[in-house]
């Protein structure tokens, strides 16, 4: 078990405690500072039908295969991939009418769109051999979601009236942006796979950092500002679907 499985030594932990990582599915193991790591482990194996049941509960993975389906800025999107095109990537949209309420800056967009119920009919059309696929959709993902989030960034820190030194993406699994001292701003690349107004609201988060490094009150009334609109929705579904993301492009 010892394989799947962070043992944790905790100052302040009381008792042993397992958890699960909803972004990883591995287990944590937190003990008391002189708590036996062999009576910690044996604990552990004992509560090993916990332990499954809590990974039971988990998001399923969303591989970059030919046909699946993943979820591209809010939208059930298809990989459409034949070994005859070229490697270049492509995102086919189709025209067509969008209800009111799902319009992307549209307030409750983010309340109502749930993870695999997009409407499925956009295709992400590649080619090239099928070794590698995976790595190259991951790679185009990421490049669309730099470009698109230092857009949203600058646009958000011309009307805070404020300078950002650098923005970058990473994966992070704890948090979603992040705004240093310096005024780089660090995002996860998964933000491409949320709706719109939740990748803006966290952007919009970010950029209010510029103003007020902290989450007084005049942050957040700066951050509301900066969106135009509440930023409750947003927040309230990346608490709901953010595991979701994490299982993107994994598994399979």
């Amino acid at each position: 078990m010892t394989g799947d499985l962070d043992v944790v030594r905790h100052a302040r932990a009381r008792r042993m405690r397992l958890s699960v990582d909803p972004a990883s599915g591995r287990v944590r193991l937190t003990i008391p500072p002189r708590a036996s790591l062999k009576q910690a482990m044996a604990w552990a194996n004992d509560h090993r039908g916990w332990i499954e049941a809590q990974r039971a509960k988990l998001p399923q993975g969303q591989p970059f295969l030919p046909d699946a389906i993943i979820p591209i800025e809010g939208e059930d999107v298809v990989i459409d991939w034949s070994p005859e095109r070229s490697r270049t990537i492509t995102l086919i949209r189709h025209a067509g009418p969008v209800p009111a309420s799902t319009e992307p800056h549209d307030p409750g967009f983010a309340a109502l769109w749930t993870p695999a119920q997009g409407r499925g009919d956009e295709r992400l059309v590649c080619g090239g051999p099928l070794e590698g696929l995976s790595r190259r959709i991951e790679t185009w993902l990421k490049r669309r979601a730099l470009a698109l989030l230092s857009e949203e960034t600058a646009e958000f820190a011309a009307k805070a009236g404020v300078t950002v030194s650098r923005v970058t993406v990473a994966d992070p699994k704890g948090r979603w942006g992040s705004c240093a001292s310096t005024g780089a701003i660090r995002y996860s690349w998964r933000l491409i796979c949320a709706p719109p107004n939740v990748r803006r609201s966290t952007v919009a988060h970010e950029v209010a950092h510029r103003l007020h490094m902290d989450h007084s009150p005049a942050f957040h009334a700066a951050y509301r500002q900066l969106l135009g609109s509440d930023p409750a929705p947003a927040r309230a579904w990346l608490r709901r679907h953010g595991a979701t993301l994490h299982w993107v492009g994994r598994g399979g």
